[in-house]
């Protein structure tokens, strides 16, 4: 009988120690380390365009460097409901953490809080998440700075004199909506006093749309002078259609563009190298998942070769500095 009792304590906390092990790993099943490295599902606002591949290619890189697998997809046109079906496959494949440029920030807020309560990391990048939806949001420079920037590389180019136009990627799209508000306000300033901002529409990040809209402009306001396009879709867009309307001298451009796309068109443009925006958001999703970084502000981490780099006000990371091209230095730049 004592052998019996023996018996069944013995498998009672085999029995135990079993369940335990199992529920243990159940609970740290999006964040263990596996010998593969860590699963990161990178998730552009759409793929098929330049900037965003060049993202892929700056965080595939960095996972090389950690050992970790990113995997690059989204839908194939701007779409939050579109995000969302890739956020719940992340979900669904194990993934540990997600990157995300949010399309819309408020729309895709309730996947990310889902993928979130089950274990996985969110990192949102270039277009922010709602701040409850993410844990660390690396930002490209500061939205002050980008704002004010753009307005004066159009004013320098038309004397700061006549009219202009904004021509911009999604209304709901918040990196945009946030420049719009700090170049508006910038041209309140009285340096910017002979500038009329006779209009701001929105291309949705489409090639076709934001030709369309830019054609609009220039039927619409025969007098305007300088067009800020903050979208390297829009900005791109407009550049050929200014070309091929031969209003390349008439209508300054400027805005957000890649160099490599850029180069024939337009005097003055500026952006920030893309694939280190994706370099360093694979560096913080692995340091926040490997727990060497948290959200406080003050937190730093070493991001490879783009050196150390910490957490500031909103749980937020900053990438660097606007670089502005001019055919003085564009040749410089191959992104």
């Amino acid at each position: 009988m004592k052998h019996k009792k023996v018996a069944a304590l013995t498998g009672l906390v085999v029995a135990a120690v079993t369940v335990l092990g199992l529920t243990a790993g159940i609970g740290n099943a999006r964040t263990a380390k596996t010998a593969a490295g860590y699963k990161v599902y990178l998730i552009p606002k759409f793929i098929g365009v330049p900037v965003f591949t060049q993202n892929s290619i700056g965080a595939k890189l960095a996972a090389k460097e950690l050992g970790d697998t990113v995997t690059y997809n989204g839908p194939t046109t701007a779409s939050a409901t579109g995000q969302v079906q890739f956020i719940n496959t992340a979900v669904q494949q194990g993934y540990n953490a997600i990157i995300i440029s949010a399309d819309d920030p408020n729309a895709v807020a309730p996947a990310l809080k889902r993928a979130a309560a089950k274990g996985v990391k969110v990192i949102s990048y270039d277009g922010d998440a709602a701040p409850s939806a993410r844990y660390i949001f690396v930002s490209p420079p500061d939205a002050k700075s980008i704002g004010q920037a753009q307005v004066e590389w159009v004013g320098s180019e038309i004397g700061y004199k006549g009219q202009i136009a904004i021509l911009s990627a999604a209304a709901t799209a918040a990196n945009q909506n946030t420049w719009i508000r700090y170049m508006k306000a910038t041209l309140a300033q009285p340096k910017y006093k002979g500038m009329q901002l006779v209009k701001v529409v929105y291309g949705n990040d489409d090639d076709a749309q934001s030709a369309q809209q830019m054609q609009a402009l220039l039927q619409a306001y025969p007098n305007l002078k300088g067009v800020i396009s903050p979208t390297t879709v829009g900005v791109a867009a407009a550049a050929r259609v200014l070309t091929q309307q031969h209003q390349c001298g008439k209508v300054q451009l400027t805005g957000l563009g890649l160099p490599s796309q850029m180069r024939p068109s337009v005097k003055k443009v500026g952006l920030w190298s893309e694939t280190d925006f994706g370099y360093l958001a694979e560096y913080v999703a692995h340091n926040v998942l490997d727990g060497k970084l948290t959200n406080a502000t003050g937190q730093t981490l070493r991001a490879g070769h783009l050196g150390v780099r910490s957490v500031g006000p909103g749980h937020t990371i900053i990438l660097s500095k606007p670089i502005v091209f001019t055919k003085a230095n564009i040749d410089n730049y191959h992104f």
